[in-house]
């Protein structure tokens, strides 16, 4: 989604349909909107107005029973930080978030305001509820993936580069999930004899640097695990698979629009139309120590032939035909 489609978007979301008149409240309802990314980000304008839509579908209309107030606050920690608090000064009936870069200083900042979160990966082992089933506090919200699914990433790659016997496995070690991932896929690494080497990424030098040193010694491939630094260093990552020749499996089907070879992973779409249901919930009554975290039910499988051929890569048919979308 284009900047200039989602700002479209917001302002006709403004004349949505009202569901059900009767059941919604009075006075205008105020929604918090925290985004880790420029204003120009692409998967954030198309997450962020996924939401929107679904919300317009519950009945709210901006302008006229709720006020949406949006904060681009880029990937900076300390541009983070302070777009939470000045969120959080304003006091909005409930904070839509997106990843774990955000809640944490949303949670520094209140511990009564109710906040929605969506594409954390580890929502307990980070400390922001208690339990999937009872959150305890003022957050809950959606779960991007159950560690389990770091052991398919490993298979796929095996699958379809049946050749690789090394694998960098890339992660933010300040992302919970970047290390317990990584350990599913060291455990399972054996018994599809390959060896699996971590790299940390924690800046564009740092990437470059450590692929292209994994990159000097023959039959490598990478795997990508999620964070918000994956997706803001989206491109860069793509490019040097294929500068490198390394075949790459991703958590997100974006990475294959823009030239991956194969992803894996939830529906982030509807994750975040799923996060309006609750954001819905929340501003009817309920509170979010009463909603348990949705982990992912629905994982998705997309395949580029394009960059298989270029990597001289021929995909069996099996995969092809599991696939959920092949570019060609």
């Amino acid at each position: 989604m284009r900047r200039r489609e989602f700002i479209t978007l917001l302002g006709a979301a403004a004349s949505w349909p009202v569901a059900v008149r009767a059941q919604q409240p009075k006075r205008m309802r105020h929604i918090g909107m925290l985004l880790p990314a420029a204003a120009d980000g692409r998967d954030y304008q198309a997450w962020a107005g996924a939401f929107l839509q679904e919300l317009g579908q519950l009945g709210w209309s901006i302008g006229r029973n709720v006020q949406i107030d949006m904060h681009w606050a880029t990937a900076n920690a300390d541009n983070i930080r302070r777009h939470a608090t000045e969120m959080v000064a304003v006091v909005p009936d409930v904070i839509l978030t997106f990843g774990t870069s955000t809640v944490g200083p949303l949670l520094q900042a209140t511990r009564t305001v109710p906040i929605v979160f969506t594409l954390v990966n580890d929502p307990v082992g980070a400390g922001f509820v208690d339990s999937l089933a009872r959150p305890g506090g003022n957050v809950t919200g959606l779960m991007t993936t159950e560690y389990g699914m770091a052991g398919k990433w490993v298979e796929l790659l095996k699958q379809i580069a049946p050749g690789v016997t090394r694998v960098a496995v890339l992660r933010d070690p300040a992302t919970p999930s970047g290390p317990a991932q990584f350990g599913v896929i060291q455990a399972m690494a054996p018994s599809l004899k390959v060896e699996v080497n971590p790299v940390n990424m924690r800046d564009t030098g740092e990437i470059e640097r450590a692929v292209a040193a994994f990159a000097r010694s023959a039959n490598g491939g990478l795997i990508l695990t999620p964070s918000g630094l994956a997706l803001n260093h989206r491109d860069l990552i793509i490019t040097l698979a294929a500068q490198h020749r390394l075949p790459a499996v991703y958590f997100q089907r974006a990475f294959v629009a823009a030239g991956g070879l194969i992803s894996y992973g939830p529906d982030y779409v509807e994750q975040f139309r799923q996060a309006a249901g609750y954001v819905d919930r929340i501003l009817k009554g309920e509170k979010p120590a009463d909603l348990p975290v949705q982990q992912p039910t629905k994982f998705e499988l997309h395949i580029n032939l394009k960059t298989a051929k270029a990597l001289g890569l021929e995909v069996p048919p099996s995969l092809l035909a599991r696939a959920d979308e092949v570019i060609e």
